[in-house]
């Protein structure tokens, strides 16, 4: 297993996942740089990522990560003459786009010919030439990824099946393919109505693949720490608009901008117990109409000065926080049974004014 950084990067989960024996799969130099501090060894570190900049490539070679997913012919190419420049020899693996619909969002599917990752099944003859003529690049691995949230095996199984059809490709093109990445993206829902189906999925990569001489991987991140998390959030106001009645929360979608961006829903639970039950809208203070976490939401009588928790934001959510309305970000803490630290500080409205730069000319400015 592979735990993708972007689904929570804090160093601590990072550390935490690489001490129980996962690898790490990033997206980004930065991601890496992330891993690296979090004293992972490069040897089991994968590099994902459409947007791989010469830098980052720098780096990942320099450090001699496991592996580089490939996904376009020019940064096949741009791997092959870093590493001649840095007198070494890259392993690089190819991420296909198998035009498989994942049958999810479509803001978080990745496997379409229409979409912007991996390279085209039908781009495979010309990656076999590079692969062949350039002596900087070790073309070992396939990986294959068609997005997030997918519970259907179905989807799993035509991946599979376009795997192994890649990897014989290779292999008849006397290309020695020893790692099969076969993604992440299982399933994990926030209101409890539907379960991936863990154990069909054993059996059928048992089915696939048992008998089979490849190493396989997984890189599942949301599956790993969504339920880990839990937004603890202070009740502003309250307020009733027409027959609605609204929580204003001093978190909003800056905090936790899924709700906002994909229409997800997520358990919100009173932290007070009181017997009287009102259905809420359960809203942000960012002056934005979508910053909505739930409507008819029915909760105990709340007051201002209450807590609810938002369930299941172990997932992109600290991630995906921004400083939208000039909003701090929240700090994160990490508790292991009657253990607990900070590991993220709250941030300070005077530390993010202090990185504002004011030029001197605008004294002049009329």
């Amino acid at each position: 297993m592979y735990y993708s950084v972007k689904a929570n990067s804090n160093q601590s989960i990072i550390k935490i996942l690489s001490k129980l024996g996962s690898g790490i799969d990033v997206v980004s130099g930065e991601e890496l740089m992330r891993a690296l501090a979090a004293k992972v060894a490069p040897k089991k570190i994968i590099f994902e990522g459409v947007g791989k900049t010469k830098n980052d490539l720098i780096l990942a070679i320099k450090k001699g990560i496991k592996q580089i997913n490939v996904e376009s012919i020019e940064e096949l190419l741009l791997i092959n003459k870093t590493a001649k420049s840095l007198g070494k020899i890259a392993n690089v693996g190819i991420r296909i786009n198998p035009n498989i619909d994942a049958k999810s969002l479509k803001k978080i599917s990745t496997g379409n010919k229409k979409d912007k990752f991996g390279i085209p099944t039908t781009d495979l003859n010309q990656v076999v030439i590079i692969a062949k003529k350039s002596k900087n690049i070790n073309l070992k691995g396939i990986s294959c990824h068609v997005g997030s949230q997918i519970f259907s095996l179905s989807v799993y199984e035509k991946v599979f099946k376009k795997i192994k059809e890649t990897a014989r490709f290779f292999i008849n093109n006397n290309i020695n393919i020893k790692n099969l990445n076969l993604g992440g993206g299982m399933g994990f829902d926030k209101t409890k109505n539907k379960k991936f189906q863990i154990k069909g999925f054993k059996k059928l990569v048992d089915k696939h693949f048992r008998n089979l001489p490849y190493e396989i991987s997984f890189e599942p991140g949301r599956y790993i720490v969504a339920e880990s998390g839990t937004l603890i959030a202070k009740i502003i106001t309250t307020k009733k608009s027409g027959q609605s009645n609204f929580i204003i929360l001093d978190a909003g979608m800056n905090i936790f901008l899924r709700p906002a961006l994909y229409g997800a829903h997520h358990n919100i639970v009173s932290i007070i117990k009181r017997r009287a039950s009102i259905n809420y809208n359960v809203a942000g203070p960012i002056c934005e109409s979508s910053d909505i976490f739930g409507k008819n939401v029915f909760l105990p009588k709340q007051y201002t000065g209450d807590y609810v928790a938002i369930q299941d934001v172990g997932a992109y959510g600290s991630v995906m926080s921004s400083n939208y309305n000039s909003k701090e970000l929240a700090a994160e803490i990490l508790i292991y049974k009657n253990r607990f630290t900070i590991i993220r500080k709250r941030q300070k409205i005077k530390d993010l004014i202090s990185k504002d730069i004011i030029p001197r000319w605008l004294g002049d400015f009329h």
